[in-house]
């Protein structure tokens, strides 16, 4: 009788979780004035891109920053990810809050189908969208419901299957398709977009359209090296890289950013981290040592009290940036030296407005880099590379001037036709390490693909010193969807963290 009441207690949650079409914390914003019964396309938007940020950010800080060697929370603790060793308890937040807002943007979708409502661009933003969140989904866990997800309200579907990954980056792809179609034809003076719905773009359905086909082109690139798919991958980056049909983002104002405004519901998140909880990691010395080494602008040694040119707002130690290194043995506790400064009085990390990073004009260049190098398109790598390298910085230092070239070679870090592609390929996955700072968790996706930038390793990381692969399911699935759960991992792998993903596997 315990067990019953028990299963029963967290499907009510998880109910809880996947029906919601508004999220409470905006409940003014999500208030039809008309007394409408359901929210509109335009009020369901900007809660769902804000609650996505937050959970991406927030995991981008303790879990992407820890495995990728940005940040070490320094302590002997079993539990703790630099060494590769997290709990199953890691799995839950994200899951929860990308189905929670994935409701939210089918929701929107579907009124904005529906003839008094019908506006065909909310429909395409919210394909968009859904793309991208999936996306994040399957790279993170693997197998995942996709077809049959959210169904819960609409058709009573609470047990939903789990799709294959290839079959949801297929139709993903699909969704990609159809929202350039829309946006490339749909008139804008009849179906506008709200701009103060949307606080990434403001209303601007050009930049809308560039997002998507700059997600499309991230995610050909992540599943190009499966060979069932990579010729069919390979045409259509070719294709949207050479063609007029589907724009790209092209130039640093064109990235897709939410900027945190800190009014209303645009604070944030971690402006909800405690500031002692916040500087309480250290830099880990892959990042620091790196950019160091290169005098990178955006660490330029400050006069202290007056840090205006350290943009990324890192503390000295002793008078100069100075890391620890990630995966060290327990009991050989480094001392933490520089740190990401934090106080509510003065600029830091946690009051800029940029974090809220989705994808950027550096990291399509050096996409295009990387299909330039490997042949794929026309075009010269090393433009893509240099391009890509420099909008990293600019994108933080508007006003930065140095010759990207010179500033290449003077770091060692400058590129060469000579070179093998697997040192290309580190060469551009070094600048994408860090045009990639703060978004969300594809630092760590990036590596998984392709094993670059090549990171030290320490005598104490667990998982036999491997980089893991996924996150596991959240604990309360294999109760609440145990069938299709046990189905699923008998085609993927056991749910461990070591169980390569579709696109990882030879």
């Amino acid at each position: 009788m315990k067990k019953i009441i028990y299963k029963i207690t967290v499907v009510v949650l998880v109910l809880g979780i996947l029906l919601p079409s508004c999220t409470k914390d905006f409940t003014k914003t999500n208030t039809d004035p008309n007394n409408s019964p359901e929210a509109t396309p335009a009020q369901l938007m900007a809660p769902a891109l804000v609650n996505v940020l937050t959970a991406n950010l927030l995991r981008n800080r303790n879990f992407n920053n820890e495995l990728m060697q940005v940040t070490v929370d320094i302590s002997d603790a079993d539990g703790k990810v630099f060494r590769y060793d997290y709990r199953a308890t890691w799995s839950d937040y994200l899951y929860n809050a990308w189905y929670a807002e994935l409701s939210n943007f089918k929701d929107m979708y579907r009124i904005a189908g529906e003839p008094l409502t019908k506006t065909p661009t909310y429909q395409a933003v919210s394909l968009i969208c859904q793309s991208w969140v999936y996306s994040l989904l399957t790279d993170t866990y693997g197998d995942v419901p996709y077809f049959k997800s959210n169904l819960a309200k609409d058709s009573a579907i609470v047990e939903p299957p789990f799709d294959a990954q290839k079959e949801i980056y297929l139709d993903i792809f699909k969704k990609l398709e159809e929202a350039n179609t829309i946006l490339a034809t749909v008139n804008t003076t009849t179906y506008p977009m709200k701009a103060d719905s949307d606080p990434v773009f403001s209303g601007d359905i050009a930049k809308w359209r560039r997002f998507g086909n700059s997600l499309y082109l991230r995610l050909l690139m992540r599943i190009s090296g499966k060979a069932e798919v990579a010729q069919q991958c390979i045409d259509k980056i070719k294709q949207i890289a050479t063609t007029t049909a589907y724009p790209l983002i092209s130039k640093i104002e064109e990235s897709a950013i939410l900027r945190w405004t800190g009014a209303g519901p645009y604070v944030s998140p971690l402006m909800g981290v405690r500031e002692q909880d916040f500087r309480a990691p250290g830099i880990a010395e892959f990042f620091i040592n790196n950019l160091t080494t290169w005098n990178d602008p955006r660490i330029d040694i400050p006069t202290w009290g007056n840090n205006s040119f350290n943009r990324w707002r890192i503390a000295p130690y002793s008078g100069a940036y100075l890391g620890v290194p990630s995966g060290y043995v327990p009991g050989e506790t480094p001392v933490k030296k520089s740190y990401f400064y934090s106080t509510t009085s003065a600029f830091n990390l946690m009051t800029e407005a940029q974090t809220g990073m989705i994808l950027t004009y550096a990291e399509v260049q050096l996409i295009l880099a990387e299909a330039a190098a490997k042949g794929w398109i026309t075009g010269t790598a090393s433009t893509y590379y240099n391009n890509g390298a420099q909008a990293s910085i600019k994108q933080w230092l508007p006003n930065w001037t140095v010759d990207i070239v010179t500033y290449l070679a003077a770091a060692d870090m400058d590129w060469s036709e000579s070179f093998t592609l697997d040192q290309k390929m580190e060469l551009i996955h070094l600048q994408k390490y860090y045009a990639l700072f703060l978004t969300d968790l594809q630092q760590w996706f990036e590596y998984r693909r392709t094993g670059h930038p090549i990171l030290p390793k320490g005598a104490g990381l667990r998982n036999n010193g491997v980089m893991p692969a996924r996150m596991t399911y959240p604990v309360y699935v294999q109760s609440t969807n145990a069938t299709h759960y046990r189905q699923a991992i008998a085609v993927q792998g056991p749910d461990v963290i070591s169980t390569q993903v579709w696109w990882q596997k030879p």
